[in-house]
């Protein structure tokens, strides 16, 4: 047995236990990390694809419909099963399991039956119903490292982790959840017993169920790891790491060994689906190291993420060290000559896009203070166009503001890199890049920070405006 006290918490992904081989390969890894760390502890995600199959049935049945959630019923028993048939050598064992999650999934199918005669799916009810695929998952998968010769328990994420009561984007309570956390975890590892619990979800005081957002797993591992203290985090999915761009638009992308803290973030928020957003926090804020590594790939080192360095660049010299995107966006423009040197326009356009809920990306505004540009969803385009109309009625009609419109699709393109705040004419070589390839830049954004310089493009031109900026990163 391993004689250092450090801990180490490891978050699986959705497809690190979306079927019985995936599973099998993380209780493996489990096992192995036992051997050199006393104390572990396992964060799990649904398997891939049952959140949306939670979410899409409790959609369908506030309209009535329940087809969908029959469907999701036999599917999510079907899949889980499979799983516990091919990993749990117990027969006692398996029994247990499936009288298990036949009773999570019974308890799916009264939430959404209730949904149907109310016709509303409140976001209470949804964290409700979304948080069935970790609660399944963690005991299917604590039994399946079981089975691998660990001592383990499962223990659901409500019991530990206090949030307030923004259902379905809830916010922790740290100091509760440090209380709750170590009370349950320290006479575990006492026992020498490796604790698997839910990614994703937390409660309120009162014990009601709440998720962390979308991709909350991350995040749950962070939060455990800052209270207990953890002394490093490793997320495992199903890439080798951080890669220099998407490899199904570019081949050639490579791992990146290392990232800074202020690198991932960046790459987080514009589209990098490697590392919740909200992750990083937690983690700087405790000095906790961090590792994503590959489920399917074990040996492989992945990317560490280091703090952030003085002259930015990487082991391998890179001053740009990766290309992200997020399609599927609309540029909203307010314009008009009366706005110049009027107060509060900028304040009063964001207080309508926030009443709708919308997160906002990016901005950028002309300096003769004509004109505001920002990028939203294309989906709630229509609903913010709509509220800044209203917000702005009276300078529409007196032609202070001459109109409130939106672009067609585009996406933004962001070229990450904290070596370009040290590096001279960085922007001009992006620029003189895509020009070359033909690519029209619609507007252009750039932290304070400089660690990235993001640049919407038309919808068309996405995929050649990533190829011609990461070929900046392999020259």
């Amino acid at each position: 047995m391993p004689v250092s006290k450090k801990t180490l918490i490891m978050k699986f992904g959705g497809t690190s236990v979306g079927n019985a081989d995936a599973m099998g390969k993380a209780a493996q890894i489990v096992k192995d990390a036992r051997q050199e760390w006393a104390r572990v502890v396992v964060v799990t995600s649904a398997i891939s694809g049952a959140t949306n199959l939670l979410l899409d049935s409790a959609t369908q049945a506030a309209k009535g419909n329940l087809q969908t959630l029959l469907n999701a019923e036999k599917s999510l028993l079907a899949d889980h099963v499979k799983i516990i048939d091919a990993q749990i050598t117990s027969s006692d064992h398996r029994a247990k399991l499936k009288e298990k999650i036949n009773m999570l999934i019974s308890e799916f199918g009264n939430l959404c039956r209730a949904i149907c005669v109310l016709g509303e799916a409140s976001p209470r009810a949804l964290d409700a119903v979304a948080s069935l695929g970790e609660r399944i998952s963690v005991y299917v998968l604590a039994g399946v490292i079981e089975s691998h010769g660990v001592s383990v328990q499962a223990i659901e994420s409500t019991k530990l982790i206090i949030t307030n009561a923004h259902f379905q984007n809830a916010h922790p309570d740290f100091e509760a959840t440090k209380v709750r956390t170590r009370a349950e975890f320290n006479p575990l590892f006492e026992k020498e017993i490796v604790p698997v619990t839910t990614g994703f979800i937390g409660a309120t005081p009162e014990g009601i169920v709440t998720t962390l957002g979308r991709g909350g797993s991350d995040y749950s591992a962070a939060i455990l790891a800052a209270v207990l203290p953890a002394d490093e985090v490793w997320i495992w999915t199903d890439v080798d790491g951080v890669m220099t761009t998407d490899p199904r638009v570019v081949p050639e992308a490579r791992t990146l060994t290392e990232i800074s803290y202020s690198e991932i973030a960046e790459l987080a928020y514009y589209g990098a689906k490697v590392l919740h957003p909200k992750t990083i926090r937690p983690v700087v804020d405790a000095g906790i190291g961090l590792r994503i590594c590959n489920t399917f790939n074990p040996s492989h080192p992945g990317t560490r993420l280091t703090a952030n360095k003085s002259n930015g660049k990487s082991v391998e010299g890179r001053v740009i060290k990766a290309v992200t995107a997020i399609r599927n966006q609309r540029l909203i423009t307010i314009e008009g000559r009366g706005m110049l040197g009027v107060p509060g326009v900028a304040a009063r356009a964001f207080g309508a896009v926030a009443s709708t809920g919308t997160s906002v990306p990016l901005i950028t505004q002309a300096s003769s203070e004509q004109s505001i540009c920002f990028s939203i969803p294309a989906e709630s385009a229509k609903d913010v166009i709509s509220s800044l109309e209203k917000i702005f009625a009276y300078e529409l009609s007196e032609e202070d503001i001459d109109r409130v419109w939106s672009t067609e699709d585009v996406s933004i393109v962001t070229v990450v890199g904290a070596g370009m705040r040290h590096t001279p004419g960085v922007a001009g070589r992006i620029f003189t890049q895509l020009g070359n390839h033909n690519v029209n830049v619609l507007a252009i954004a750039q932290g304070s920070s400089e660690v990235s310089i993001s640049m919407v493009v038309d919808a068309a031109d996405t995929e050649d405006a990533v190829k011609a900026l990461h070929e900046l990163i392999v020259k």
